[in-house]
């Protein structure tokens, strides 16, 4: 369906459906109890390639660690990332980082109030600038993630990678007396009823107006790799009378996870001949891992396996301040060396 045969009267009764339904089916998230320009931000930043289960896990122990823009601003990379740590993608987190360092220095900490100016800032896109602006601001700008995309292609009957067409229709459908709530419906509905896979059709507020009905084609996503690892947990007593466990430290010119720290990975040549510790499931963007970690003595340990790497005995009280690996702290949560 062409966005020009979306009719006056078609759009209003859209407007009307959507949020009316969202009034009355909205997830009640802390991030949409605040208008605090900040906390949204945060949450936006979190949920990108991030389930909302897993955010909630995060969301409230960052806010308690960095409450403003300029506690956020002033504290060390290192301490953001070991909060960070378990979300994932933690380039969002440095980025997250220098963007308040950037608002307090160049915005005397106020976030900017318009999607043009939030879009200046570092690792804050077309999406966030608008989801923010929108909900934080009252900015008639609409927001389009892969959810809002895909209720759109499946509403007009769009495909998916027409992007120019699709944020065209988004925004002839935005209500602007309400956008953060418009964008907000928008979002939920695809992240709870519109599927990728099996469409609840059934339950969805403004089904009769939706062209396809049903599953709307998508681009198939790569499959997923499987690969296996392993990692050496070497633990021995440090001084007066506790135990410390030895951690690496990932090279700052990684492009992966750079200057986090995790567990010494080994070799298959080098691995236990003895049964692992623990096994661990993890998965990292399109790589299922199987990860099995023995239990070694540091002697035994190979040097410089698979590459030099800065290495340090932490006591278990520090870990949860270091900036981990999700898989190094799944692990040592797995071990008991971290409170689940």
């Amino acid at each position: 369906m062409a966005v020009k045969k979306i009719s006056p009267g078609g759009v209003q009764k859209f407007r009307k459906s959507l949020l009316g339904w969202f009034a009355a089916n909205r997830r009640d998230l802390p991030w949409r109890r605040t208008q605090d320009p900040y906390r949204i931000w945060v949450s936006e930043i979190m949920l990108q390639q991030t389930r909302v289960v897993a955010v909630l896990e995060h969301y409230a122990e960052f806010l308690r660690r960095f409450p403003t823009v300029t506690v956020l601003a002033a504290a060390s990379e290192a301490d953001v990332l070991a909060v960070w740590s378990g979300l994932g993608y933690y380039r969002r987190a440095r980025m997250l980082h220098r963007g308040a360092q950037a608002v307090v220095t160049d915005h005397h900490a106020q976030l900017p109030r318009t999607a043009a100016e939030l879009l200046t800032l570092p690792g804050i896109g077309a999406y966030t600038s608008a989801a923010i602006a929108s909900i934080a601001f009252g900015e008639a700008v609409a927001a389009v993630d892969g959810n809002v995309e895909r209720v759109i292609a499946r509403i007009t009957g769009l495909p998916v990678n027409l992007a120019a067409e699709i944020r065209s229709a988004a925004k002839l459908l935005l209500d602007p007396a309400s956008p953060g709530d418009f964008n907000q419906a928008m979002m939920e509905l695809g992240a709870t009823v519109c599927l990728p896979r099996n469409p609840l059709c059934l339950e969805c507020p403004v089904a009769s107006q939706c062209l396809t009905r049903g599953e709307h084609p998508v681009a198939r996503r790569k499959p997923m790799r499987s690969r296996e690892v392993a990692f050496a947990l070497v633990i021995q007593r440090c001084p007066p009378d506790g135990t410390c466990v030895l951690l690496h430290q990932r090279p700052a010119e990684d492009t992966v996870m750079p200057g986090m720290w995790e567990l010494p990975e080994i070799s298959a040549g080098h691995r236990d001949t003895r049964a692992a510790e623990v096994t661990v499931r993890h998965a990292i963007m399109q790589t299922n891992y199987v990860v099995r970690v023995y239990a070694m003595d540091c002697e035994a340990l190979p040097k410089n396996e698979p590459g030099p790497r800065e290495e340090q005995w932490v006591v278990p009280e520090e870990l949860p301040r270091l900036p981990l690996t999700g898989l190094a702290r799944k692990i040592l949560r797995r071990v008991g060396l971290i409170p689940a």
